[in-house]
């Protein structure tokens, strides 16, 4: 089925953000094990299979809608230094991913391409409520017990 070319474009757009904190993500996640930080590596490696999700599901679409899916660019990921900063730096594109999410929604409501849409805003809810709220907490939690007892609370392996 033939899609609308600026849908399409954009569509490649949010691909690249999925892509680019998907390998954000891949570094966190494997500085924290190298640190042995369990729970923020199995967190942030489920975060990593997620964002492989929906870079499929935007492939998919891409490629239904007859477009040529771009898996090739990123945008610069940015790598903490220190467990608030790389939770800083992951909320940080979390929200450019929600913002860019929102634009291509209402970009779809003016070509009224509804499935598409409806598939974004699966990936925008997952993306504010799962992502964005829970790196929102963790955030919190620093404030709230100070980063040596949030990192302590962090050793250990938690089934979420």
């Amino acid at each position: 089925m033939q899609g609308n070319k600026t849908v399409i474009d954009l569509l490649n757009a949010q691909l690249t953000l999925e892509l680019t904190s998907m390998d954000q993500y891949l570094a966190h996640s494997k500085m924290y094990e190298d640190w042995g930080i369990s729970a923020l590596h199995h967190k942030l490696s489920h975060e990593y299979e997620e964002e492989l999700d929906h870079a499929k599901k935007l492939i998919e679409r891409i490629l239904f809608l007859e477009g040529v899916p771009d898996t090739a660019s990123r945008k610069k990921i940015h790598v903490g230094q220190s467990v608030e900063q790389m939770l800083a730096n992951d909320l940080n594109a979390e929200k450019e991913v929600a913002a860019h999410l929102k634009k291509v929604i209402t970009e779809c409501e003016k070509a009224q391409d509804y499935v598409t849409r409806e598939i974004l805003q699966t990936l925008l809810d997952d993306t504010e409520m799962d992502h964005i709220y829970w790196l929102e907490q963790h955030l919190n939690m620093i404030k709230l017990m100070g980063l040596q007892n949030y990192i302590q609370s962090q050793m250990k392996q938690h089934h979420e």
